[in-house]
Parts: C-alpha cells; sequence; structure tokens
C-alpha cells in the first residue's frame, strides 16, 4: 500500500506512555530520533519555527553523507536542548502527525528525550534551580528578600556573577518577586462561595488558578481578571491551596515532579468543579497543562479529565459569554490601535484567537494579531548558552510590533511580552491584554 505524502485529518494524541520502562530505553530513543529526524530532513517545513529546526538541518547538511546517517548521535540532543515543548510544529506545520501512519509526535519525542536525560542525572543545577518556581519564589518573596533579589538581578555586577556561576545570561530580563502575593491580595476570594448564571458551556462562575508567575511575579495579571469578571457579574473563588501547574518541571524532562504537582493540585480543583465552578487560568502554558499535557501523562485518572475539561483561557472564557449576551459592553475608552502577540500555548489550544476578539468588541479598537513565537519559554531565554539565538527568534516579532505603531501592545504570555519588550528597547512597556480590557472598561 502506498503511503499518503501528507495528513489531510486534523492531528491526534496519543497518550504519553512515561511509566513503561521502555520509554527510558536510550537506544530505543536514539532509533526514533533518528526515524523522525529523517522525515523532518525530507520535509523541512518547520525550519522557520524555532532553532531546534536548524539545528538538525545544519547537522546533516554539515555530514559528509548528508544524511541523517552521517550525524553524530551524540549531536542528537543539542537538537532536543533547542526544543521548548512549544507545540506549534505538531499544531501548524507538521503533515506526518498521527493519524498519519509516520506518526511523527516531534515535541512529545522531545519531551521522552529530556526526560532521558533527566533520568541520567545530565542536568545543569541551574536548570533544577530555575524550574524550581515555588521553591526559589517563596524564597525570593520574603519582604526583605524580594527587595534584595529584585535589586540584585538589576545590577551589572550580581549579574555578571550569576552568569559565571550559574549561567544565567547577564543581559536576560529576569522576572520580578512581590512578597504581596496574588493570593494575599485576593484572600477575600479564597473559599468564597457565588452564584453564577450560566451560559453556553460556561456556568458563570470561576475559581481561578493563580500559576506560580502569576502569583508571585505578576499579580496585577490576576487583579485586572478578577476586577472584569466581577464587572461582568462572574463571581471568582480561589483553591484553599495550590503550587505550580508542573509545566517547568514537564520542559525539564522531569515527570516525577509532574505528577507530584498534579497530585497537590487536581484534588483541589475537582473538588470546584464538582460544586459547579468554572476554572480559568491566567498564564497561557498552565492552561494548557491541565488542558492537553496531564491527561496524555494521566489518561486513565478520571479526576485529571474532569478538570482538563473545566478550564478555560480567560479570554475564551469571556468569548463564550458574549457569544451568549452576558458581556457587557460599557466601555469607557478606546483602546486604538494594539499590537497583539498570539502566545505559541495559547494558540495550540485550539480555540482561536479569542483575545483579538474580546479586545475588538472595544469601540474604535484596532488589533493587529501576531502569530510568531517570542522565543522565551520561560526558562530557554535566560540561559547563557540560548540567549541570543532567543533575542534573533524575538526580533521579527518586535519589528511587528514597530512597524504596528501601535498604542499598547502585549502578549497573553507575561514573559513573552516581557521578551518582547526587551528587544524593543526603547523604554515602551508591554501590557497585557487583561490589563486593556480592565482599562478598556475603566474600573
Amino acid at each position: 500500500m502506498a503511503v499518503k505524502e501528507g495528513n489531510l485529518e486534523a492531528p491526534t494524541r496519543h497518550p504519553i506512555d512515561w511509566k513503561n520502562p521502555d520509554f527510558y530505553n536510550e537506544t530505543s530513543l536514539m532509533d526514533e530520533l533518528e526515524r523522525v529526524y529523517e522525515i523532518c530532513h525530507g520535509c523541512r517545513r518547520c525550519v522557520s519555527l524555532c532553532n531546534a529546526f536548524p539545528t538538525l538541518f545544519d547537522l546533516i547538511d554539515e555530514s559528509p553523507t548528508y544524511e541523517i546517517d552521517g550525524v553524530n548521535k551524540d549531536d542528537f540532543w543539542k537538537v532536543v536542548d533547542h526544543c521548548y515543548l512549544c507545540d506549534l510544529c505538531y499544531m501548524t506545520k507538521c503533515p506526518y502527525t498521527p493519524p498519519h501512519e509516520w506518526n511523527v509526535d516531534f515535541p512529545h519525542l522531545m519531551l521522552r528525550a529530556k526526560a532521558v536525560k533527566y533520568k541520567k542525572g545530565d542536568m545543569p543545577v541551574r536548570d533544577k534551580i530555575l524550574t524550581s518556581t515555588d521553591r526559589v519564589g517563596s524564597l525570593a518573596g520574603i519582604p526583605v528578600v524580594a527587595g534584595i533579589v529584585n535589586a540584585a538581578n538589576k545590577a551589572k555586577p550580581t549579574r555578571k556573577l550569576l552568569e559565571s556561576v550559574l549561567g544565567v545570561h547577564a543581559d536576560a530580563r529576569l522576572p520580578e518577586y512581590h512578597s504581596n502575593t496574588l493570593r494575599k491580595r485576593l484572600r477575600q476570594n479564597v473559599g468564597a462561595s457565588g452564584e453564577g448564571v450560566p451560559a453556553g458551556p460556561t456556568q458563570g462562575k470561576v475559581a481561578l488558578f493563580a500559576t506560580c508567575y502569576g502569583n508571585r511575579n505578576e499579580p496585577i495579571i490576576g487583579e485586572d481578571l478578577v476586577a472584569v469578571f466581577e464587572h461582568n457579574g462572574i463571581p471568582v473563588t480561589m483553591a484553599q491551596k495550590e503550587q505550580c501547574c508542573g509545566m517547568p518541571k514537564l520542559e525539564l524532562g522531569n515527570l516525577d515532579a509532574v505528577e507530584q504537582a498534579m497530585q497537590a493540585n487536581i484534588p483541589e480543583l475537582a473538588k470546584l468543579v464538582d460544586e459547579g465552578w468554572d476554572i480559568v487560568a491566567p498564564v497561557p502554558s498552565c492552561a494548557l497543562m491541565f488542558k492537553q499535557e496531564l491527561p496524555l501523562l494521566f489518561p486513565d485518572n478520571a479526576e485529571v479529565a474532569k478538570v482538563g475539561k473545566a478550564i478555560y483561557d480567560p479570554f475564551e472564557y469571556l468569548f463564550l459569554r458574549n457569544k451568549h449576551g452576558k458581556l457587557k459592553a460599557d466601555f469607557k475608552q478606546s483602546l486604538g490601535k494594539v499590537a497583539y502577540h498570539a502566545a505559541c500555548h495559547q494558540r495550540v489550544q485550539n480555540i482561536g484567537s479569542k483575545t483579538r476578539d474580546v479586545l475588538s468588541l472595544v469601540p474604535d479598537t484596532t488589533v493587529d494579531v501576531i502569530e510568531r513565537c517570542s522565543g522565551h519559554d520561560g526558562t530557554y531565554a535566560v540561559k547563557k548558552e540560548f540567549h541570543e539565538t532567543s533575542m534573533k527568534i524575538v526580533r521579527p516579532v518586535v519589528n511587528r510590533v514597530k512597524q504596528a505603531a501601535a498604542d499598547h501592545y502585549g502578549s497573553d504570555c507575561p514573559m513573552a511580552g516581557h521578551h518582547i519588550e526587551h528587544g524593543m528597547g526603547d523604554g515602551s512597556q508591554t501590557e497585557h491584554p487583561m490589563s486593556l480590557l480592565r482599562k478598556a472598561y475603566g474600573i
């Protein structure tokens, strides 16, 4: 039977068989890497997405045979190191994803390779620290310590030392820490009750998953979200406790830590779902973690599936409310022109450009959507060996923002927004879309 050239069906995902001992078999892994790399070499559609594919193609083109069999298998890891699991190759480019018989899932193959690498102990201390967001945040968020950490992160001598000791690039922007966390600011919402007005699939009352970044690094986004939702008659509660969704550990390949995070978060969130609450997460990566990655890692866990079906991107939620006539249009001011960067982990949720659609409801407002990766990935852009590459990846996005000459620019991913801001280098500041919506409402 002839192999069909491309996939005409929607891509599907197989569960990740990470409990299977063969998952960590390096020989088996190398065979699969070689198979998939050869397919990618013959296609090359993904060359513009990130640096993983140019790295692969350069290795092949510079090999003695000009084919994958001429590449030293030790160099296969160089491709893995440049993949930050954005998922765009799978969802927007690759013609050989399942149900195609070639069964190419490049991001989850990279995840498997990262897991093997982690199991081998081949992981810098820096990477373990950078992905320990709860532990680092709890220390850096101590009132006196927060000020010291924030000042040190902006001081050139300290940053040079950090680069030489830990490999954190001296020019990379590091997030600020707040001792007055989002959960402190919204303490009245923790365990709060409320009655919602259902509309379509939404229950009209939401539980906010603060996220580790939203809690300690940029709590204003969560405050703006609550203000907008409550203005629209949507009660907001918060779980009694939460921890990092596990995405940083997933990108590290530490799947045992991902399971620990799941075991901490899912019972709390599932209980809220049982009580009639929908869930929203203001950081796209966290929403994607619950929607896609955890259900694939734990396919037999009914509670994980329940939470995955009940969690929404905030603008996805507002769009659904508007579709059923439950979103207020009492805007007080226009936003003019907005240059909006669509975050990768939001795009691959397959919800469409709901942020654009909602912001476009504001009178005299136009939204210029930029669908291109910013190259940040949470930790990739701050690493010494990858920072310059990340700045190269963000350059086309920065150029689009400059060409737009917009009144505002920003991204649903706050880290991507700040990376674009860093690339702008003109003193302008990114504004989160939820903050813009609050501004338009005048609340």
